[in-house]
C-alpha cells in the first residue's frame, strides 16, 4: 500500500527496498504511451523521459483497475505491471509505505532477468548441474537449502520499508 500521491521516483525506491534490489540500473514507468523516468542532464542515453519526480501515481493511474508499466534494468528485462486495486483512506497509526503480502522469493539483482532467474533456480536445485556450485558461490550461499524460491516474509519486506 502507498499514499496515491506517491511521486513515481519514490515509487521506484518502494518497488526497489520490496525486491531487495540496489537500484543499479535505469527503470521507466509506462502510462498511455508516455515514460517516466529519472532525469539524466550528465548522459545522453537517448531516453525519452518525463521527469519521474513531478508524476504522481494518482495522475497516471486514478481509479481502481488503472494500470502502469515499470521496467527495471534495460539488460535484464524486468517487466511489471502495477495495477491500482482500491483507493483505501489512510488508517491512523499505520505506516505507509506497507507489504500486505506476497509470494515467492525475491528474486536477486543482475541475476539476468526472469530468464536468468528461472536458470539460477534450476542449477541450484540439481547438485549435478554445471552452474550448480557457481551460483551457489554467487549468492554467497553454503547450501542450496539456504535458497528457497518459495519463501516470502512479509514482516521482513515490511521492516525494510
Amino acid at each position: 500500500m502507498v499514499p496515491a500521491d506517491i511521486p513515481l521516483d519514490r515509487l521506484h525506491d518502494v518497488i526497489q527496498t520490496t525486491l531487495g534490489w540496489l537500484d543499479c540500473h535505469l527503470h521507466a514507468f509506462s502510462a498511455a504511451g508516455v515514460d517516466y523516468g529519472p532525469p539524466d542532464p550528465d548522459f545522453d542515453l537517448g531516453l525519452d523521459h518525463r521527469d519521474g519526480r513531478k508524476a504522481t501515481l494518482a495522475r497516471l493511474a486514478p481509479k481502481p483497475g488503472d494500470r502502469l508499466r515499470y521496467a527495471f534494468d534495460f539488460g535484464d528485462d524486468w517487466e511489471h505491471e502495477i495495477l491500482v486495486e482500491r483507493l483505501l483512506s489512510a488508517e491512523a497509526g499505520v505506516r505507509y509505505p506497507s507489504c500486505t503480502g506476497g509470494s515467492g522469493r525475491r528474486p536477486p539483482e543482475d541475476c539476468g532477468g526472469p530468464p536468468g532467474y528461472a536458470f539460477l533456480r534450476e542449477a541450484l536445485a540439481d547438485p549435478d548441474h554445471d552452474e550448480h556450485a557457481r551460483m551457489l558461490d554467487w549468492l554467497g550461499l553454503a547450501s542450496p537449502a539456504q535458497f528457497d524460491p518459495t519463501a516470502f516474509d512479509v514482516d521482513e519486506v515490511n521492516a525494510l520499508l
